[in-house]
């Protein structure tokens, strides 16, 4: 995986600040796509749910862990909190399935929905990153796919490493998919969501938040420990104003679950 460089500060999620110059922070295992907003309309239509910023201390505080209750029906569960949290419903079944997939396989890591999304949120605003939308089998309408990381101002320089399989670029390497993996650790972390045999698919929510919990694991250790969370989401990204971005989000959806009883 390429070393974890600096990137700028930000605050908010992707899909709020929705138009204009484009500029992709780049990090161990993914890139954060990062724009400047001019459509209030649309940032209107975003912040629906709030989330407020939380300015937290890393290493310390823990969001909010609000599993789905055993026995559950995820599609049924998922059609009533997504609404209440604006996470598409489609999306936040692919979280959902991602943590159930990971306490069978992985207990020990305490991985929950909840941080996927908060993830999820500022990576792409759930797969909905200018206009894209998630199909019922899980696929984005049209590619999420990032600027070329050519060494531009802010952007590191990291040369094409799978042929522009994954991002079609042949001379530099660009993030891709609803949770942006960096094709280097898409490579070796990816895992098809669903078992049918197919290649994990990034522009896939299910094998991208079903990724993304298995970086997140071999990372972190335990998500349910203040070291372990913030040193997974640190692992993805390393930038306190992420990792607080991250945290604010996670925090406002497991609460809202909470109040939804």
């Amino acid at each position: 995986m390429p070393p974890s460089p600096s990137r700028p500060g930000r605050r908010g999620l992707v899909a709020r600040l929705l138009v204009a110059a484009v500029l992709l922070a780049t990090v161990a295992g993914a890139a954060t796509l990062v724009v400047k907003a001019d459509q209030p309309a649309e940032r209107e239509t975003v912040e629906r749910f709030r989330v407020p910023d939380l300015n937290v201390v890393p290493g310390t505080a823990l969001p909010q862990a609000r599993s789905l209750p055993s026995g559950s029906d995820v599609r049924l569960w998922a059609e009533r909190v997504g609404p209440a949290t604006d996470i598409p419903v489609r999306t936040l079944i692919a979280y959902v399935n991602a943590d159930l997939a990971t306490r069978a396989d992985n207990p020990g890591c305490n991985l929950t929905w909840a941080t996927l999304a908060g993830i999820g949120r500022v990576e792409s605003h759930h797969g909905h990153f200018r206009g894209t939308r998630v199909t019922d089998e899980g696929n984005l309408t049209k590619p999420i796919i990032g600027v070329p990381l050519d060494g531009s101002p802010g952007v590191q320089a990291i040369r094409d490493t799978d042929g522009g399989a994954l991002d079609g670029d042949r001379e530099w390497d660009r993030a891709v998919g609803s949770m942006q993996f960096l094709p280097t650790t898409w490579g070796r972390w990816a895992q098809r969501a669903n078992g049918d045999g197919a290649p994990p698919n990034p522009q896939n929510v299910d094998d991208a938040a079903l990724t993304a919990a298995r970086y997140l694991c071999a990372s972190g250790g335990d998500l349910a420990t203040g070291e372990g969370w913030w040193k997974a989401v640190f692992t993805y990204n390393k930038s306190l104003e992420y990792g607080r971005d991250v945290y604010s989000g996670a925090d406002a959806y497991a609460r809202k679950v909470a109040e939804l009883g």
